[in-house]
């Protein structure tokens, strides 16, 4: 297979010569969504308010619960230090970035607890329905690709 290393195959560590590789290529449409779903999240054509530093910082603040650094290395320090403890997974100052880091960090590691009164508490801290939306759906990404790259990874050592 030559076609490069999408953010899957690196989040997961895999060479580019792993049979997993030729497997994934069985599903392109799986590969090619899960690569625009990644830029769509991350990087969307309207932000609606929501920075790609942000983004950034709220992607890295999850990926950290992986304990895994080649997927950390998916999701860089964001450039803008407001954001820093955000992305490094350390207790915020500002009310609206501390709703949504406790936010996230809920749904990265106890999903199920999610109710409506956390979409209020957002909404308190002055986000809109739709940036709401926009961020569960960069949590559900960030989440969906950790479980992904370590399904991989465990597969990897099983050939």
């Amino acid at each position: 297979m030559t076609q490069k290393l999408d953010a899957m195959d690196r989040a997961a560590g895999l060479s580019a010569d792993s049979p997993l590789r030729s497997f994934r290529a069985f599903r392109p449409e799986f590969v090619e969504g899960s690569e625009a779903c990644r830029l769509a999240v991350l990087t969307p054509e309207d932000d609606l308010g929501l920075s790609q530093d942000l983004r950034a910082a709220i992607a890295r603040r999850v990926a950290l619960g992986a304990n895994n650094s080649t997927f950390l290395a998916e999701y860089p320090m964001p450039e803008n230090p407001d954001f820093s403890d955000l992305a490094t997974g350390k207790p915020v100052t500002d009310p609206a970035l501390a709703a949504l880091a406790s936010h996230a960090d809920m749904i990265a590691a106890t999903p199920a607890k999610a109710s409506a009164a956390h979409l209020a508490a957002l909404q308190s801290a002055g986000y809109s329905v739709p940036q709401i939306i926009a961020l569960s759906e960069l949590l559900a990404y960030v989440c969906f690709q950790m479980r992904v790259a370590h399904g991989l990874r465990l597969l990897e050592g099983t050939l």
